[in-house]
């Protein structure tokens, strides 16, 4: 049977957006790399690089009876951290707070796809601004990118009010330093993934672009500027954080 026309049949790397596009992807791609910036994918990258295994959960009340569930500890929002419980969906904060062996990250957009896309057994890479090269490197190394193994991209976005996609600047650009790793891909870029990849062209200066998009100036705003700082630190890691058996944990190039 042959594939779907909007799962970008024939091309060995696929660009998509959100849970939907996940859904698409996750149904023809042989992996998926979820790219959420601000911040769901650069906490991950944080830590794992420290030695945390992450589980991903869907934004809910139900994170803490998951991690009970799971043997691990839930992270709590942004402005919830206290003494008792030091770990939220912040990169600051994660790269500071004491290293649990387990961690249950809530978000309603990385961490939900990523959640969702690790029910059909693919295996989910988390990739980031920090992170890009060293995911392009290890999905290339791994043999992925030939059409028989398409990798799937997708990049997270935002929510609205209403519940629907916000495309975020900050995810497309990190979705696209990963498929800048991948443009040899032996399978070749789908005319999807090629034009989110034209978004460097027209951008000399990726950190710059991310610190002034509106989801990094909301950030900002509310206090959490440093967490926009690590986010943009391009090329900083060599962690490539695999989701396999409902956690995430590294795998390194």
């Amino acid at each position: 049977m042959p594939e779907p026309v909007f799962a970008q049949p024939g091309a060995g790397v696929r660009f998509d957006w959100g849970l939907a596009g996940a859904a698409e992807l996750g149904r023809v791609c042989a992996v998926l790399v979820v790219v959420d910036v601000l911040s769901f994918t650069t906490s991950v990258d944080v830590a794992v690089g420290r030695g945390m295994r992450v589980h991903p959960f869907p934004w809910g009340a139900q994170a803490d009876d998951f991690a009970r569930r799971v043997g691990a500890v839930a992270a709590v929002g942004r402005r919830a951290v206290s003494r008792e419980r030091p770990w939220s969906l912040s990169p600051a904060t994660l790269r500071s707070a004491p290293v649990v062996p387990d961690l249950v990250l809530p978000s309603p957009n990385g961490s939900a796809i990523s959640a969702a896309a690790s029910a059909t057994g693919l295996p989910v890479v988390a990739g980031c601004v920090r992170n890009a090269r060293a995911v392009a490197r290890w999905l290339l190394s791994h043999g992925y990118g030939s059409r028989q193994s398409p990798i799937g991209v997708v990049a997270a976005g935002e929510r609205w009010p209403d519940g629907t996609l916000r495309p975020g600047v900050e995810d497309l650009l990190g979705a696209a330093a990963v498929l800048d790793g991948l443009a040899e891909a032996s399978g070749g870029l789908s005319v999807e993934a090629a034009v989110a990849l034209s978004a460097l062209t027209g951008v000399p200066d990726v950190p710059a672009a991310i610190r002034g998009c509106a989801s990094s100036r909301e950030l900002a705003e509310t206090g959490f500027a440093e967490d926009v700082e690590i986010a943009v630190e391009l090329g900083a890691s060599p962690v490539v954080p695999i989701l396999q058996a409902g956690y995430f944990g590294a795998s390194q190039v």
